[in-house]
């Protein structure tokens, strides 16, 4: 790696770098489409171009295009282990009013027109309609400090094409491991001349950016596979499911001295964001769904993990609040564990009902399931699990 210039922040693809990130912007991504809507076969490079070209049309500024997250760390570090599942691509653009969100939200609709296939007669299908097929999900934030929109394109594996359109953003990261972001508009230059190609000797300079700060330290934590942050109580949901994640990849904490401290900030930020109990079974649900595609065997220690980081960090619940999340948490992880036809060891394991101090207190709900999941019945009592590993 070579720093670019003085500022620490930065750094040049290598060759071998760039050719994987070649291998990601031409790959194939399958976007799937909701009942008889056709599958779309898109490259990256060529979404990402004709978007472009829809927004230039449109007189919306674009300051840069870049790849942001688990992708980029895959570029810059292939070899330690980690994979990456969405395709997070990044706008930077002027929005300075509602009528520019709209414009990009119809920009992108009216793009994947093009990806249809030739077949398909494209005179009566409506933006809308493009949107109730195509589209996983769509998010609008606009505050004095961050206004941005993401348009999230279904992928049945999990590997959406998500096209965020960032004007600001505070916090642009929750770990240093997926801080980085590559800067693409060298290489888009050279896929947009149709006589260039990329090689060893003849190559555009392609920048790396760390948003934690010194990329070399970003870098040596992503080699290594160390977990730092800072303030994560500036993160939505404090960053504790990520967290736990890096957790069940064997990342370890980069300073193990501070890392108690920041858990209790993740637990306390995660548990502001979502305060009731069906909040967090949904919030969790959903991480395992979008996290853990192809890898139904992990989210059993997955869950075992992050219960045991909110049993020791967390301590801006009252008791039985505490317990009720506990409680959920393990009950989430039976339920993978019947999915999977896995019985603990019975040696290991025992189970017993208790009742709870609080369950007298008439005002004391039961939990409550998300709809759409295989109900569960839970006994008048609260359910405990006790191990002799001492996770649970």
């Amino acid at each position: 790696m070579m720093t670019e210039g003085s500022d620490q922040r930065f750094s040049c693809l290598t060759w071998e770098q760039l050719q994987i990130l070649d291998q990601v912007l031409t790959e194939v991504i399958p976007i799937h489409g909701r009942g008889n809507f056709p599958t779309l076969e898109v490259k990256p490079k060529d979404i990402i171009r004709v978007v472009k070209e829809q927004l230039i049309k449109k007189q919306i500024v674009i300051r840069d295009i870049r790849l942001n997250g688990s992708t980029a760390s895959h570029i810059l570090v292939k070899q330690n282990g980690t994979s990456y599942k969405d395709l997070d691509i990044i706008f930077g653009v002027e929005l300075p009013s509602e009528q520019e969100f709209q414009v990009v939200k119809e920009s992108v609709l009216n793009c994947l027109l093009d990806f249809l296939p030739k077949c398909v007669n494209k005179e009566k299908i409506t933006a809308q309609t493009m949107k109730d097929a195509y589209v996983q999900k769509m998010v609008k934030v606009s505050t004095d400090h961050d206004r941005w929109s993401l348009i999230s394109l279904s992928n049945n594996s999990g590997k959406n094409v998500e096209l965020k359109f960032v004007n600001s953003l505070r916090r642009q990261f929750e770990f240093s491991v997926d801080s980085f972001q590559i800067i693409l508009d060298s290489v888009l230059d050279v896929y947009s001349d149709g006589d260039s190609k990329l090689s060893e000797d003849a190559h555009p300079s392609v920048i790396a950016e760390s948003m934690y700060g010194e990329f070399d330290e970003a870098m040596d934590h992503l080699k290594y596979k160390l977990i730092a942050t800072r303030n994560p109580e500036e993160i939505r949901g404090g960053g504790l499911l990520k967290y736990s994640n890096l957790l069940v990849r064997d990342f370890k904490p980069a300073n193990e001295a501070k890392i108690k401290s920041l858990e209790r900030y993740m637990c306390s930020r995660f548990f502001i964001d979502f305060p009731d109990v069906a909040e967090q079974q949904r919030k969790i649900e959903s991480y395992l769904r979008n996290h853990f595609i192809g890898e139904e065997k992990s989210k059993y220690d997955y869950l075992m993990t992050l219960r045991a980081v909110v049993n020791e960090s967390t301590v801006c619940l009252m008791g039985h609040e505490r317990r009720q999340t506990l409680n959920m948490i393990t009950i989430l992880a039976l339920k993978v564990l019947g999915e999977q036809n896995i019985l603990p060891n019975a040696a290991n394991v025992t189970c017993y009902y208790q009742p709870a101090p609080y369950i007298s207190d008439r005002n004391f709900n039961n939990y409550y399931i998300a709809h759409g999941q295989p109900p569960i019945i839970y006994q008048p009592y609260s359910f405990h699990i006790h191990m002799q590993s001492g996770m649970v």
